[in-house]
């Protein structure tokens, strides 16, 4: 089992910035990708960003490119999603995910990943 724990959330104002992390304990290294997803009220659940450390690679959703980056710390099991010029649209509840593999072409596929975290919200004024 592996478990997951996001920190970083609060409130900011629009343009503003947060970084989001999460630790991954239990059996860590059981999983090479690890994934942001976030859920608005009233919305289904979407893809933010994935990192996958085998081959060091990156995914994105279109829209939040450029704003948004995901990086991994293999050292402290740790995922971070730095998030720049934050917009109301952004306020949603931030999800933390890992498997030990996820095709690039699938990603943002919440069915596929194995473990999530319990989240931890963002909440952007205007």
């Amino acid at each position: 089992q592996v478990q997951l724990m996001e920190s970083g959330g609060g409130s900011v104002q629009a343009g503003g910035s947060l970084r989001l992390s999460c630790v991954a304990s239990g059996y860590p290294y059981s999983v090479n990708c690890m994934g942001w997803f976030r859920q608005a009220p009233g919305k289904e659940r979407e893809g933010v960003a994935a990192i996958c450390t085998g081959a060091s690679t990156t995914y994105y959703a279109d829209s939040l490119k450029g704003r948004f980056t995901i990086s991994h710390d293999n050292a402290a099991n740790t995922v971070y999603l730095q998030m720049n010029s934050l917009r109301p649209e952004d306020t949603a509840m931030y999800y933390c995910a890992a498997d030990p593999f996820v095709p690039e072409d699938i990603w943002a596929t919440i069915t596929r990943w194995a473990y999530w975290g319990q989240g931890t919200q963002v909440t952007v004024s205007s």
